[in-house]
């Protein structure tokens, strides 16, 4: 329509002349290198940039290139992205790396579809690392576009179907200036990031506010529309931090679960949670020490809650002592303790060992 055509010309003009005036300087604006584009948006996928700035500086000093990343251990990958949590991130880096040392001579291909083959990379991620680094037509459609979208233009098609991800996408393709689609597309995205925030947006500064249907209607709060909610489910983790002298016992998570490939203590899953005298009645717990009748609980720590997107952790950590490591524990890593802060371990082990360290 008309209306439409007015407001995306109007969109296009204000959206533009803010982020000349309101860009912020991040390293990875500064580069139309691919390898670093593409580090800093997956770390972006779920993370706000002040956290991912010092992570993305951290993880490309140690990996600066694809040969890098791709001649590294997957162990050593994972500690470098200790505490940004959805560790599948890292996994998926580290395999695409060896990807594009086999398939493209350790260099990025050019053209979007075989951007898009590497691993961990979906449609977002490859318009993005081809809009930035070689200004090619990809309109990119992340959180922040699909709120400034639905917001200006009123769409109330849920942003988490087929048909409102074809909309918005179609939509956001429409508006993209391809002459310079790297200006517009990170334009869009400090706008939504910066000023068309999700909570109390501050509307009344905002240069779209005179063409903004969800302003004129009252309806910002309302849009995006989301079609359903994930729903969270509670575990209950009981923590093992089982010493003997100066060693200690790791597993590593190998299950196609939360947190796979990383390392933690001795851990036994419940149905519910449990205080110690349940947990001792346990059949994996009395499997555990029936060698062991000499085992000293040292300390045992309150239920920690721990919040994932699908999941809420309960868990409670034990500090157990024994004479000795019987064969019962052969299944588990013997390492000296002082070396636990080599192995990747989630945020939630990461939180118990600093607990600790404070203690010491």
């Amino acid at each position: 329509s008309v209306h439409l055509k007015l407001s995306m010309d109007f969109f296009f003009f204000f959206v533009l002349r803010w982020y000349e005036e309101n860009r912020r300087d991040l390293p990875w604006r500064n580069t139309t290198d691919p390898y670093l584009i593409w580090i800093s948006e997956i770390i972006l996928q779920q993370t706000r940039v002040a956290q991912g700035l010092e992570y993305f500086l951290r993880f490309t000093a140690r990996f600066p290139t694809i040969r890098s990343l791709a001649e590294a251990e997957e162990d050593e990958v994972m500690k470098y992205w200790q505490g940004l949590g959805y560790y599948s991130r890292a996994r998926n880096l580290h395999v695409a790396a060896r990807d594009l040392m086999d398939r493209f001579g350790g260099s990025f291909p050019r053209s979007y579809e075989d951007v898009r083959s590497l691993k961990g990379i979906g449609v977002y991620t490859a318009a993005a690392i081809c809009s930035f680094a070689w200004r090619l037509p990809y309109a990119v459609v992340d959180g922040n576009v699909y709120r400034v979208l639905s917001r200006v233009f009123g769409v109330e098609t849920p942003i988490d179907t087929h048909e409102g991800q074809k909309y918005f996408a179609e939509l956001a393709s429409s508006l993209l200036d391809r002459g310079r689609p790297d200006l517009y597309n990170q334009a869009i995205m400090d706008f939504g990031a910066v000023q068309c925030v999700p909570k109390s947006p501050n509307c009344l500064f905002c240069p779209l506010r005179d063409k903004c249907v969800a302003y004129r209607e009252g309806r910002i709060e309302q849009l995006p529309v989301k079609a359903g909610k994930t729903v969270v489910k509670p575990r209950y983790f009981n923590y093992l931090h089982i010493h003997c002298g100066e060693k200690c016992l790791l597993s590593r998570r190998s299950a196609k679960d939360i947190w796979q490939n990383l390392y933690e203590f001795p851990l036994i899953e419940t149905e519910q949670d449990m205080e110690w005298e349940e947990l001792v009645k346990e059949k994996r717990f009395i499997d555990l020490f029936q060698h062991s009748p000499d085992f000293k609980l040292c300390k045992q720590y309150p239920v920690f809650k721990h919040v994932l997107s699908h999941r809420i952790i309960f868990a409670r950590f034990y500090e157990i002592e024994l004479p000795e490591f019987t064969p019962v524990f052969s299944s588990y890593l013997e390492i000296s303790s002082s070396d636990l802060e080599s192995y990747a371990v989630s945020r939630l082990m990461a939180w118990y060992l600093e607990k600790l360290n404070k203690e010491i």
